[in-house]
């Protein structure tokens, strides 16, 4: 189950990888230019076509290497996201309406995990079977520092 962002993620590392690759060769070739004429009005001429584009390339092709990756990782994360909320509970049929109504968590008991962002139910998939998960610290909560899970969607009026 690829997502379309990442189908169309490679086609910009591969973009990448090739102006860069592209860059350094130009910078090269001026380089090999530059460094075989003694005077510099002679040596402008490979600066011109050779070593300012192929470094323009290096700097292009950079960006694109480091947008690629980071959207390849966005496009991971939600695809793990979108497989976490599709869970469906054990028990029912896939594609049955109880299936799609059940909700993942129900418990009225909040957990949180210490250094967190989150409070969530007991039975939330993220800290259900965590040892290191401890009850809701109230004062966290009501200092604004814990938000409701996305996953579990805790009400407020739980607590």
């Amino acid at each position: 189950m690829r997502t379309m962002r990442l189908r169309t993620v490679h086609p910009v590392l591969w973009a990448g990888w090739a102006a860069l690759a592209a860059g350094a060769v130009l910078c090269v070739l001026g380089w090999y230019g530059v460094s075989g004429e003694r005077f510099a009005e002679r040596q402008l001429p490979y600066l011109a076509s050779c070593t300012v584009p192929g470094a323009a390339l290096i700097v292009a092709g950079s960006v694109l290497i480091t947008h690629g990756r980071g959207a390849l990782a966005a496009a991971r994360v939600e695809e793990l996201y979108g497989l976490l909320v599709a869970a469906e509970p054990e028990g029912t049929e896939p594609g049955t309406a109880s299936a799609a109504a059940a909700p993942l968590a129900v418990s009225g008991e909040l957990l949180m995990v210490p250094g967190g962002t989150l409070w969530h139910r007991a039975d939330c998939p993220l800290v259900a079977g965590k040892a290191e998960a401890v009850p809701v610290d109230a004062k966290l909560m009501r200092g604004g520092e814990l938000s409701p899970c996305p996953i579990c969607e805790p009400a407020e009026a739980d607590d």
